[in-house]
């Protein structure tokens, strides 16, 4: 057996991949941190030229001209993230460049290094303000060369993107934080899916963030140049969602003027987003039935079917096989619905990724904020880890927003860590209820002592209308009838 063979496969493919770099016309070099440059394309070496002699055959660049280099880059782009243009200015160069991280053979981390120098875009610029009284000459030809720029950075940003894949160091989609097992499952499973048309049922806990997978979902999917709608099923009167979501004739209930059409109708070629989808009525479960099975809705008040091509993504919090044991939601409906399920995991199952999602957070509301929060320390770090967050990501993102809007300085401390762990109310004595509703006639009393029943029944179900309900034994219409009257808003109680 020839053990020679690997070795030249890979000093093959060393030179290819050295062949391809050199043919690139922008710096592209492999850094390990502020020490050295490791390695440099031929445009890097002409680039290099300009501020150090470089041999015509070197590899690596161990100097104090890559050292002082190297800090400048690493103090730019400290607090930035990988793949995010920074600028520049090192010995009169106006400097653009990217970065990207990855672990080399050795367990060690380097970084992918692209620079383009832009000094004479930058004069070219300064320009237009000196020829103010020629500026429709000068406009014409700067036009042009801002789009040779603009195609240079897409194909940068191609580039980049390639080498990104090539070295899996990043996720790929900014939108869902976290590196942990489970999350890298869920975006494994959601590109499978995405493409397709299957129907896809979400199921997760609150504040999991079921509304971005779907979103994420109809982003990557073939459809995402078409329509999209979200309906919240939970926060829609029964039959005010059937006629929004179907459509109606002239003079199917009073106040149909006109003919309308339904969501459903509307979104045609498109994807419609149906959350809560295990609080729908019988009669809306009998309706979506016939959408998923024949592709056709029929409006309020109409007998012919109506043709649609809508992708249906659903989304759950209920136990949804327990609800069909219970004889509240269809079997045939949620075997139509289960084509494909995605489970969202609570934020207790991939507590690692707590520390992204507050770097993540941070960022987010210190620009919102414009506070200089850009620190937390580890003891802080632990604390949220060990935290059982019932409200999942949701309520870790209330948790820093309130914390950096309180931090008096960069850092964040424990006086601002404050979890949403609502308060238990003590029970009243008869003697305290008595005092409460002193000289109150007995009609106002009861009306208080049920608005009160509900918005705690609501409360202990997680503004869930449903289950609510039939916890109180009470009937759903009636149900909404009582809400409306006491003006309790069942989303504001999740």
């Amino acid at each position: 057996m020839d053990i020679s063979a690997p070795q030249e496969e890979i000093q093959r493919l060393i030179f290819n991949q050295s062949g391809m770099l050199d043919a690139i016309t922008d710096a592209i070099m492999i850094t390990n941190g502020t020490d050295s440059i490791e390695f440099f394309n031929r445009s890097a070496r002409a680039f290099l030229r300009e501020f150090v002699t470089v041999e015509a055959t070197a590899t690596r660049l161990n100097s104090a001209f890559s050292r002082r280099f190297l800090k400048a880059i690493d103090e730019v782009g400290k607090h930035g993230e990988d793949s995010t243009p920074c600028h520049l200015v090192f010995e009169d160069h106006h400097l653009e460049y990217v970065t990207a991280s990855f672990r080399g053979y050795k367990g060690d981390m380097l970084q992918w290094l692209v620079v383009r120098d832009v000094t004479e875009k930058n004069k070219h610029e300064e320009e237009l303000s000196l020829f103010h009284n020629n500026i429709e000459m000068i406009l014409s030809q700067k036009i042009n060369k801002l789009k040779e720029s603009e195609k240079i950075r897409e194909q940068l940003s191609e580039r980049l993107t390639s080498l990104k894949t090539q070295l899996e160091s990043l996720s790929g989609d900014n939108a869902m934080i976290g590196s942990s097992k489970p999350m890298r499952e869920l975006r494994d499973m959601i590109s499978q899916v995405a493409k397709s048309d299957a129907t896809i049922l979400i199921i997760g806990e609150s504040g999991t963030g079921k509304e971005l997978v779907a979103n994420l979902i109809r982003e990557t999917s073939n459809r995402n140049d078409k329509p999209y709608l979200t309906i919240n099923c939970n926060a829609i009167n029964d039959s005010l969602l059937e006629s929004d979501l179907f459509g109606y004739e002239k003079g199917a209930y009073t106040g149909a003027h006109a003919r309308t059409k339904g969501k459903f109708e509307v979104v045609s070629d498109g994807t419609i987003f149906l959350d809560e989808i295990g609080d729908i009525s019988p009669r809306m479960q009998a309706a979506l039935l016939r959408v998923l099975q024949d592709g056709e809705i029929i409006r309020v008040g109409g007998n012919s079917p109506i043709q649609i091509n809508v992708r249906i993504i659903a989304a759950t919090n209920r136990d949804l096989p327990a609800a069909v044991q219970e004889g509240d939601f269809r079997l045939d409906l949620f075997y139509r619905l289960n084509i494909i399920n995605i489970p969202l995991p609570p934020l207790r199952e991939r507590k690692e990724d707590i520390e992204d999602l507050v770097s993540h957070f941070i960022r987010k509301y210190r620009l919102s904020f414009k506070k200089d929060v850009d620190f937390v320390p580890r003891p802080i770090i632990d604390k949220l880890e060990r935290h059982n967050w019932p409200g999942n990501v949701r309520e870790l993102e209330n948790v820093i927003q309130r914390a950096v809007l309180m931090a008096k300085s960069n850092i964040i401390t424990e006086d601002e860590i404050l979890f949403d762990t609502p308060s238990v109310p003590q029970e009243n004595t008869h003697v305290s209820m008595a005092k409460k509703f002193s000289n109150t006639p007995l009609k106002s009393i009861l009306q208080e002592v049920e608005r009160e029943v509900i918005v705690a029944t609501l409360e202990k179900n997680h503004g869930n209308v449903a289950k609510a309900a039939k916890s109180l034994k009470v009937g759903k219409t009636a149900f909404y009838d009582k809400l409306k009257r006491f003006d309790i808003s069942p989303k504001e109680l999740r």
